[in-house]
């Protein structure tokens, strides 16, 4: 499999980016966020390219870059809430190891009523309404594309990144077991991907 070794996805303020270094130290990967590819490359900050372009110029850039970083990129990858909105970066997703972080309204609201290092153009007003909305219309997107689903609910997130390490042993195994009936007593951290088309879908929490 060429690619990252894992790309984790799913709504702002749930923590790809945290949880994503974190399991990038426990794989002994590289780690890349493309809210910061988008940051870097333009030298403007999101709210700033929203502020200039609108959603439609941010999401061309981002494409750009989620793309980029899908063909560069071999460790773990963490991508936009709104990056699944483009069909063609969905479709390039279903043949990797795409892991959903999910979380609910009230985790939501209270992570990102928190965090003000990066604000969050699509929450300015009435954030609780909004990212209700926002999960509405991207739900199915999100689960459409996922491996795997983690909750993130009430957890720190070296017990979700352990969840999500958990989540990729389980289907390795699986499908493992469905091509040949045996694991050959191999650590599924280790070695070859195992995730073949058709999935199996793993839900940790």
């Amino acid at each position: 499999m060429t690619g990252p070794q894992a790309v984790l996805v799913g709504p702002m303020g749930v923590g790809k980016s945290t949880v994503g270094r974190l399991l990038a130290g426990l794989l002994g990967v590289g780690f890349r966020d493309t809210d910061d590819d988008v940051e870097a490359v333009e030298g403007r900050t999101i709210a700033e390219i929203f502020g200039d372009e609108g959603e439609p110029g941010f999401r061309a850039i981002e494409k750009r870059a989620v793309h980029r970083a899908l063909a560069e990129h071999d460790g773990v990858l963490a991508l936009g809430g709104g990056a699944i909105l483009d069909a063609d970066t969905r479709t390039a997703l279903v043949a990797l190891r795409t892991v959903h972080l999910s979380m609910d309204v009230e985790e939501a609201v209270r992570r990102t009523g928190l965090d003000t290092a990066r604000p969050r153009p699509l929450l300015a007003e009435n954030p609780r309404e909004r990212w209700q909305e926002l999960m509405e219309a991207r739900r199915h997107l999100y689960e459409g594309i996922a491996t795997a689903v983690v909750a993130t609910d009430g957890r720190p997130p070296e017990e979700v990144a352990r969840a999500v390490l958990d989540a990729m042993d389980a289907l390795d195994a699986l499908d493992e077991i469905a091509t040949d009936g045996t694991t050959h007593g191999r650590n599924p951290r280790v070695g070859g991907s195992g995730w073949s088309r058709p999935r199996r879908r793993a839900h940790a929490g």
